[in-house]
């Protein structure tokens, strides 16, 4: 892979047209469970009947197929590699609700290349062939989610700015706290009126989760102006560590578990709203 090019550099100012079902998640910093909601979300919208792709944009440390048990035959290593296309890399997701020995809820998948560098190390054609390959199957879907890698770099910022709708994941951590505060301040820069919906993860309480984000919301508002909108809390639950730990998504694993329910809530939004 080459640098950045000049065709990589940012637009100077809102995109001409964004991809309403393009649902971009987020985060300032890593380790905040973010690739565990994005797995979790378009688990929770396929089961409600939606067409959903999960894009891993991260190919550094690529961790949806890891999480999900999987080994796809083919990953966007592959794509830039020349190898095969980004529809044939696709792979999807079968599982099956071992309680009620019925089919689970499927969704297609789009691996990440673990190892292999970053977004960022894309030279300016190979990003903006990825991001035009990413609106074309968008087309195919009810709901595209692309699990950014963490960080602002230019080529996380240039696909933030091609969705309408940002959901930021974050803890109630200070430096969870102010790398969002610095990702969303970047984003707004380029484009004010991107949709920011927060995700509280991991919160202990209810009353803990909506002080956490009253504190980025309050930090947002009087600096930067911008009105960010709560998606929801995901409480702590000990049931996401086990699923992790066995590859296994947690709607199969653990249906009944209060992360799920979260979770659920926040993709019922997305249904009625997005």
């Amino acid at each position: 892979m080459t640098s950045q090019s000049h065709n990589s550099k940012l637009p100077a100012g809102r995109p001409r047209q964004k991809t309403s079902n393009l649902l971009v998640v987020a985060s300032g910093k890593g380790g905040v469970g973010k690739t565990f909601v994005s797995i979790t979300l378009a688990h929770s919208l396929a089961a409600s009947g939606k067409r959903v792709l999960l894009f891993d944009g991260d190919l550094g440390l690529a961790n949806v197929d890891v999480q999900l048990g999987i080994m796809p035959p083919f990953d966007l290593g592959d794509v830039i590699a020349g190898q095969v296309t980004l529809e044939d890399a696709i792979c999807s997701y079968q599982g099956a609700d071992a309680a009620q020995s019925k089919p689970g809820a499927d969704f297609h998948i789009l691996a990440g290349k673990s190892g292999s560098g970053s977004l960022g190390s894309l030279s300016g054609a190979e990003l903006n062939g990825l991001i035009q390959g990413l609106i074309s199957l968008s087309g195919h879907y009810d709901y595209l989610i692309i699990d950014l890698p963490a960080g602002i770099d230019t080529a996380v910022t240039k696909l933030t700015l091609e969705g309408e709708n940002v959901f930021v994941v974050l803890t109630d951590e200070p430096t969870s706290l102010t790398d969002a505060y610095a990702y969303i301040k970047v984003i707004a820069r380029y484009d004010p009126k991107t949709r920011f919906h927060i995700i509280v993860n991991q919160a202990p309480s209810k009353m803990q989760g909506q002080r956490t984000f009253a504190s980025l919301a309050n930090a947002c508002r009087n600096f930067l102006s911008i009105e960010l909108k709560l998606a929801g809390l995901v409480h702590r639950d000990p049931k996401v560590k086990e699923a992790i730990r066995h590859q296994t998504p947690i709607l199969h694993r653990s249906p009944d578990s209060s992360a799920v329910a979260d979770i659920a809530k926040i993709s019922r939004m997305i249904t009625l709203e997005i």
